[in-house]
This record gives structure tokens, C-alpha cells and sequence, in this order.
């Protein structure tokens, strides 16, 4: 059966740009004649508050949307995530990572040519692991691709590749193959936030039995690595189609973090939801 799903942060208040995609994933939906799906994806308990969360449900509400219920909360999940970095660790296909954002920045700077291996910092020796565990040190997990290629083997490595019925950045359509070695070894995990948005992601849209991921097309470059996640552990593989962003009178795409006008601020200002949708290029109907 076809379905989809919606999957903001509640980081902030929704803008244009969500209003478009949260409209072109239950528009399809709707066509299909599928579900639709709300998932909030709060796994970032620095930046996530409820007030957005509560926002997010009020302003599709507003735009007519319905969704199932009930909606999946990631941060009441975060057991379901740890047995599948428990697994994957058990498969030796994960190590520990004590370096800090900033040391791999730096490391990154220092290497010749920019060498791509510096995006993979590899393990730590048995003896320093053991000292940094000691002294309590933060660490991440991250996805070893060597040891992820070598547990597929070359040929299935190989034969890695999605389905994109939208269009990627610069074009791709069709049958794609995955690059997931571009990403370098991906974190999954960190001790001190739990897990990371690539194995969230995709266990949950395994899980909720999500065929079709629609979503902005500046998204597309992370379906690589999140098929590789998806046949490690046995995952389906869902149809991609990847949508364009929209874009304010300025050229760039709207952004909470470029305060973009929020749908609250439109609907105090008397926008009705048939005039947004309408200028969306959807219907102004239900």
C-alpha cells in the first residue's frame, strides 16, 4: 500500500518551504489513495521544544492536512534505536569515535589535497580506546564503510541503488545508484544525545511501512548512505521522489534559521489556507 509520510523537527515555527512539502507528500497520498503519516522527529533535546511540536500539528491542521494517529514521537523511541546500534555494534560494523567535530575540522585542513579518508577517522587503538572510556570521554558512533563493505561484499557494495521519481540536484531520475562512500563513516549514534537522523530516519520509515519518502530535494544526497543503513539491516527499500524547494522574493529557500516568515505570522496576517495553497500550485480544495 502506498504511503508517506511528514517528518519535521519542532525546532521552530513552520514557513512556506514546509508548507510545500508537508502539501506534495499528502497530496500523493491522497491520490494514491494511501496513508499519511505525521512523524516528529525530536531526537535533538537542545533544540526540540514542545511548543513547536504543538505548532506543528495547529498549522497542518490549518492547511486542511489529516494525518494518521498516533503520531510517533522519536524521543519516546529511543530504546528501539539503541537495539539497532546494539546489533550493529555486536556485528562489528561500528566503532568509537572521541574526536570532536572541531579535531576532524582540523584534520581535515592539515591533510594533502583534502584527502576524502579524513571524513573517515577510523578507530581508535585498543589501548587509547580503553583510556578514553576510562576518563568518561564523549563519543559518537560511527558506521565503519570499510567493515560495512566487506559484510555486503563487492557485488551487492556494488549494486547499491534507489529509485528517484522526482529529480536530484543535477537531474538524477530513475534507477540511481547509491554512493553511500561520499558521506565517509556516517554517525548513527553519540553518547550524550542518543541517536543520529540517518538510523532514526530509516528504522522508523521501516518500521511505519513507508513506500514512498517524499521529501526536499536537499535531502537526496543523504539517501545514499541511508540505503546503505537500510541493507545492513535487512530494511525494504522505499520508492524516492525528491521535490524542489520553494524559495522567498530573495532567491533562497526559506529556512527557520534565516527567521523566514512563519505560517502563524501569515495566518495573523489573514492569509487564508486556500491562498497559500493556491499559490503553492496545490488546490485550494481538500
Amino acid at each position: 500500500m502506498f504511503a508517506t509520510r511528514f517528518a519535521p523537527s519542532p525546532t521552530g515555527r513552520m514557513h512556506k518551504g514546509h508548507a510545500f512539502s508537508a502539501l506534495t507528500a499528502w497530496t500523493a497520498a491522497k491520490a494514491a489513495g494511501g496513508r499519511f503519516v505525521l512523524r516528529i522527529e525530536d531526537i535533538d533535546p537542545t533544540r526540540c521544544k514542545p511548543e513547536f511540536e504543538t505548532a506543528i500539528s495547529e498549522d497542518l491542521a490549518w492547511l486542511g492536512l489529516e494525518w494518521e494517529m498516533p503520531v510517533r514521537r522519536q524521543s519516546d523511541h529511543l530504546a528501539d534505536y539503541a537495539a539497532v546500534i546494539e546489533r550493529l555494534s555486536q556485528r562489528g560494523l561500528l566503532y568509537r569515535c572521541f574526536r570532536t567535530r572541531k579535531e576532524i575540522l582540523e584534520a581535515i585542513g592539515d591533510a594533502p589535497h583534502g584527502a576524502m579518508e579524513t571524513a573517515r577517522p577510523g578507530p581508535h587503538s585498543p589501548q587509547e580506546e580503553a583510556r578514553l572510556l576510562e576518563e568518561g570521554r564523549a563519543f559518537a558512533w560511527r558506521l565503519s564503510l570499510d567493515r560495512a563493505r566487506a559484510a555486503l561484499g563487492e557485488d551487492q557494495w556494488n549494486s547499491l541503488s534507489f529509485i528517484e521519481e522526482g529529480q536530484g540536484p543535477n537531474g538524477e531520475t530513475g534507477v540511481v545508484s547509491a554512493r553511500p562512500g561520499a558521506a565517509g563513516d556516517v554517525v548513527l549514534a553519540r553518547k550524550d544525545t542518543g541517536v543520529a537522523y540517518h538510523l532514526a530516519v530509516t528504522h522508523d520509515d521501516a518500521l511505519q511501512g513507508i513506500s514512498h519518502v517524499i521529501r526536499g530535494v536537499d535531502l537526496f544526497e543523504a539517501t545514499h548512505v541511508q540505503r546503505l543503513i537500510q541493507t545492513l539491516m535487512g530494511w525494504p527499500a522505499p520508492t524516492y521522489r525528491h521535490h524542489r524547494l520553494i524559495t522567498g522574493p530573495d532567491g533562497r529557500r526559506y529556512a527557520k534559521r534565516d527567521q523566514s516568515v512563519t505560517l502563524a505570522e501569515l495566518r495573523a496576517g489573514g492569509l487564508t489556507p486556500q491562498a497559500l495553497r493556491a499559490e503553492l500550485g496545490f488546490s485550494s480544495g481538500g
